[in-house]
Formats: structure tokens, sequence, C-alpha cells
């Protein structure tokens, strides 16, 4: 069941290829930040379900990679990478993602998506607003097409039931 309080919100822009998506969640800054930069409780969420990700390797820094597989649940893989190149602690980062092999060698046929994610505190939580731009339109399109917006929903989703979890713990 979704909370409408907690709808996960696109903004298309095809003309400037971005896509903006906001969502807010009833969890401090913190706890956001670390669900985002942490491999232990990114695995957690990421994927949406049935799928479940997995990481092969996680370097939080400028320059650094993270490298995992979202696992089907027959087994079928794909595997990603996310090159980070700006990180303000608690605030922000910007980085690079796109499909690669298991051994992280980009596959050039499908699309990069580079990410700028924003969070900020409110009154009941945080916030994230996250602006995806793409280097062709057609590049936008291709990734709406893929179903990146159902699945980040769900994803996000997954993220709620974590943040739950972190803060009964």
């Amino acid at each position: 069941m979704i909370n409408m309080k907690h709808e996960t919100k696109f903004t298309k822009d095809p003309a400037g290829r971005k896509l903006h998506v906001t969502r807010a969640f009833d969890a401090p800054v913190e706890n956001v930040w670390k669900a985002w930069t942490r491999q232990d409780i990114l695995d957690q969420w990421w994927a949406p379900h049935p799928w479940k990700t997995e990481t092969k390797s996680l370097d939080f820094k400028p320059g650094g990679l993270w490298h995992y597989s979202m696992v089907g649940p027959n087994g079928d893989r794909h595997w990603c990478r996310v090159e980070f190149s700006a990180i303000e602690p608690q605030h922000s980062f910007k980085a690079t993602s796109g499909f690669c092999d298991e051994h992280g060698v980009p596959n050039n046929t499908l699309p990069l998506m580079h990410w700028h994610t924003e969070f900020s505190a409110t009154a009941a939580g945080s916030m994230i607003n996250v602006t995806i731009s793409f280097d062709k339109e057609a590049d936008l399109k291709t990734i709406v097409e893929m179903g990146f917006e159902a699945g980040f929903t769900m994803g996000l989703g997954n993220l709620d039931e974590v943040l739950a979890e972190m803060v009964a713990a």
C-alpha cells in the first residue's frame, strides 16, 4: 500500500533531457543518507521486489565505484555500475550510472544516467530530490520504456520499510 504522503513524484523534461524525482520519508536525513551510501543497507531496498540487489563492491567517495547486480527471482542478473563524481556528506552526491558486465565493463548500447541526488530535512523527516540527466532525449525515453519509474518507485517504497526498521532498532 502506497502512503500518498510518500508518493514518488516524477517530472519529465524531454527537451532538457532530464527526469526529476522527489520523495519524502519519515526518517531523519542521517538515516536516509546512510541508506543511500552503505552497501549493507542499499542491498536491502534498491531493487524492486521480487528482485534483489547484490553489491560486488562499493567505494563511496569521489572517483569511487558501486558495482552491483539486480538479481531476478529466476536467478537472472543485470549488472550496473555507478561512478561517484562529487559528494557533500549528508547533503548531496553526483554520480553516473549505467549497465555493465560482471567485471564492470560498461555496456555502451544502453544509456547512461547522470544523477544529482539531494537530501534535505523536513518537519516530518526528510526529502530527496533527484535530477537525472541524459546525454540524448532518446536515452530518457529508453530508460522510461524500460520501466524505470515503476521500478524506482517500488525501490523507494522498500526504503520506507528499511528506514522504519532502522528507527525501531
